[in-house]
């Protein structure tokens, strides 16, 4: 009941899960579903295990996640997504430089995920599979969104792909590398974070220096403006 209460009804109070519609369910199993799979994998045993923890009846849990484990995964990390949002409010995103500010929410999301590791490697393991490439690429792609979004990124012009896409391959490199990391607090994986984003940094001062300055593209208007007075 306990996880259910953190999805309330802003009038109501508490949602008893028997009354959940299928969005609500979903997002109240999500967070219970890493322990079982850790044990169980991504797959009905881990979900009818979360379903009795709530206290619904295991068919109607299958209903909230009809693509299986795929759907399982996706859910946790939306849960993923809410986690660090309620680590890092704006106030205190907002006192930080952006490079401070992917650095922790890059971190946030993996103390989100540190007490189920293995189901992280396990839900991994999953995504990589060939059937759900496309999936695995959205679910990266919705990280990094989630991650500029709260960073205070506001580019809509081609910028808006290339700092997502750059974000996304460096969380799943941070993610990899995570994995393997045995070292106290993390060390190793956050030496390898701030390395990746010094090497982004780097990337984009680069990218800023290479950029024309809008007074030195070519303009016909001023060009034929040029030719019809000319400087003398």
């Amino acid at each position: 009941m306990a996880a259910a209460g953190r999805y309330a009804a802003a009038m109501d109070g508490p949602i008893a899960p028997l009354d959940m519609t299928l969005d609500e369910l979903r997002e109240a199993l999500a967070p219970l579903l890493p322990a079982n799979a850790a044990f169980d994998g991504w797959g009905t045993r881990a979900l009818d295990s979360a379903a009795a923890e709530l206290g619904v009846p295991a068919d109607r849990a299958r209903l909230a996640f009809p693509g299986g484990g795929i759907d399982m995964i996706d859910a946790w990390f939306a849960a993923i997504d809410m986690a660090m949002v309620a680590a890092l409010p704006p106030e205190r995103i907002a006192a930080m430089k952006i490079r401070e500010r992917i650095r922790a929410l890059v971190l946030a999301r993996l103390e989100a995920a540190a007490p189920c590791r293995e189901a992280l490697r396990a839900a991994l393991a999953v995504l990589a599979r060939p059937d759900h490439a496309p999936r695995a690429v959205r679910l990266g792609w919705r990280a990094a969104d989630a991650m500029w979004r709260l960073a205070g990124d506001t580019a809509t012009d081609f910028n808006h792909y290339t700092k997502r896409a750059t974000l996304a391959a460096l969380y799943a490199a941070t993610l990899l590398a995570w994995q393997q990391d045995e070292s106290e607090d993390w060390a190793d994986t956050r030496a390898f974070l701030d390395r990746r984003i010094d090497g982004v940094m780097r990337f984009e001062k680069l990218k800023a220096k290479l950029r024309p300055h809008p007074d030195r593209h070519f303009s016909p208007a001023r060009f034929l403006g040029r030719l019809r007075y000319p400087v003398v």
